[in-house]
């Protein structure tokens, strides 16, 4: 067929109005509601809720919990996983606003880009006086924050050094980890333990917990964690903490099984 044939080709009606949709549910920061999808595509009610429910069922839109609104699903999001995180962020948070409610600080989901961890969302607790700032669009180091350490947890002394190199690492506080020996022998406690535990290492007086996130072939694809201020995480709570996150991250993965 030349491109003149295939331009003139008209187009599937509902293939493409299935489109609209993916697009209307995607350009939005918000759960998107039926009755505003058939405004937008212009058609009855029963004919978008058809197609809706078509690419819901496969895991193209989800609902977000207690909704019947519509979100993008990790269909959506592991195809576009290499080009965006906006779908990351609407299609996880939720997750923080649970984990929040759960234990009363900051949360976060990261994902490593590069030799930095990327923040692509957060929730920040109501009521408390003192917390942790959100971290939203920002980056950190890997080696010595939670979110880091937890996105490296599989990776050995040779990795590490392919990554990060074989020069001592930045020294944020007298906590952090100094060296990529040092730092393998954490990646290999995080795996062991099932979360990373970031305690004054990069911000003085702050304690993070963050556990990773794996997809279904059981590669580590973010982390979600929160950040406190060490007086109100002593020492004693931190086996509940690591718990409530480490669930977190266990739901966040079985979300992406399909």
């Amino acid at each position: 067929m030349n491109g003149k044939a295939t331009l003139d080709t008209p187009a599937i009606q509902s293939l493409d109005r299935g489109l609209a949709i993916l697009e209307a549910v995607g350009a939005s920061s918000n759960p998107v509601p039926l009755r505003q999808l058939t405004e937008m595509i212009g058609i009855d009610r029963s004919s978008v809720f058809r197609l809706a429910n078509t690419l819901r069922q496969r895991r193209f839109l989800a609902h977000p919990k207690d909704s019947k609104d519509y979100i993008l699903g990790p269909t959506a999001w592991r195809l576009s996983r290499r080009y965006g995180r906006t779908v990351l962020g609407t299609f996880f948070h939720h997750f923080l606003q649970e984990l929040t409610a759960a234990l009363g600080e900051t949360s976060h989901f990261a994902v490593r880009e590069g030799i930095k961890v990327f923040f692509v969302d957060h929730q920040i607790p109501a009521g408390q006086v003192v917390s942790v700032a959100g971290q939203t669009g920002e980056y950190a180091p890997l080696h010595c924050t939670a979110h880091g350490k937890a996105l490296l947890a599989d990776c050995d002394r040779s990795a590490l050094t392919d990554l990060l190199g074989g020069a001592p690492l930045h020294v944020y506080s007298r906590r952090t980890v100094k060296s990529v020996t040092r730092l393998a022998r954490v990646c290999a406690q995080v795996r062991r333990d099932g979360f990373a535990l970031d305690d004054g290492e990069y911000i003085e007086e702050v304690r993070c917990l963050a556990a990773p996130i794996r997809d279904p072939h059981g590669e580590i694809i973010g982390s979600v964690g929160i950040s406190s201020p060490v007086t109100r995480l002593p020492t004693r709570a931190i086996a509940r903490a690591a718990a409530e996150v480490k669930k977190t991250a266990a739901a966040i993965s079985a979300s992406l099984a399909g």
